[in-house]
């Protein structure tokens, strides 16, 4: 075959590699007529929002109207009003993602008027009169899941235990880019006890990763099933929203189709 043929198959198999691409995204597309568009997405401690850059991907090729809130984790009250912002924002009906402590903070604010369903991704969820921090009660220790708390009392996760204990399924690369962008937390937020539960009066759904060296699996799935919540299991360590982008992107989506459905708890 010569270098003209050549050119022209590799390029009959692009373009039929891209035109597959393109109906697979087109058969994921949202309905028209589906009545929950939006999605806001409220990352956890010792991260910011750019870890969901993949899920927001997915779901916006979806189309889905994607937000994501960039918490100051100063107080759970700061992190709350930055979720009202964004929530404030949205046209309709939403559904309310959160990462870890993330889960707390959706919690607290997910009463909101706008929210329509909840989605805990390796997440927290206390109830109302309860602080985050006694969710840990009676459950086994995470030894690797090591935070270094400093001075002012803010807490980074220890830079020597953070792949095992955050990412321990991400490339090295990744691991350390997450650990040296780290944003401390106000360690006071965990003894903050919640007015709220949303999960009380929303459907709610989980994730919850089953090599997460962060929580306690046993722990996660507490929280998960007093909420009601659909519970989707998969491998993957605590930054399963980036290891397993897929997966949690399809529980959302799933929350959304399902949510006006779902009749309050």
């Amino acid at each position: 075959m010569n270098t003209t043929a050549k050119f022209f198959v590799a390029a009959a198999a692009l373009i039929a590699g891209a035109s597959v691409n393109s109906l697979a995204r087109a058969a994921e597309l949202i309905p028209q007529d589906q009545a929950i568009r939006n999605v806001v997405l409220v990352h956890g401690a010792f991260a910011d929002g750019s870890g969901w850059r993949e899920v927001y991907e997915i779901l916006t090729d979806r189309g889905y109207s994607v937000t994501i809130v960039q918490n100051p984790l100063t107080s759970l009250a700061d992190d709350v009003a930055a979720t009202t912002r964004a929530l404030d924002r949205q046209d309709g009906p939403t559904i309310l993602v959160g990462h870890s402590w993330g889960g707390t903070v959706i919690t607290e604010a997910g009463n909101h008027d706008n929210v329509a369903g909840l989605v805990y991704v390796a997440a927290l969820a206390p109830d109302a009169g309860e602080t985050t921090s006694q969710q840990y009660e009676g459950f086994a220790a995470t030894p690797n899941f090591v935070i270094d708390v400093q001075d002012d009392g803010f807490g980074y996760l220890n830079p020597d235990k953070f792949k095992i204990g955050f990412a321990d399924d991400l490339s090295d690369e990744q691991a350390a880019l997450l650990r040296d962008s780290q944003v401390p937390i106000n360690m006071s937020v965990f003894g903050t006890p919640l007015t709220n539960a949303a999960w009380r009066t929303k459907p709610s759904w989980a994730v919850i990763a089953t090599e997460d060296n962060a929580f306690d699996q046993a722990m996660l799935l507490h929280m998960a099933e007093r909420a009601g919540a659909k519970i989707t299991t998969v491998a993957g360590s605590h930054a399963v929203y980036i290891s397993q982008s897929e997966t949690v992107a399809d529980t959302i989506d799933a929350a959304a189709r399902e949510a006006a459905l779902s009749p309050a708890q």
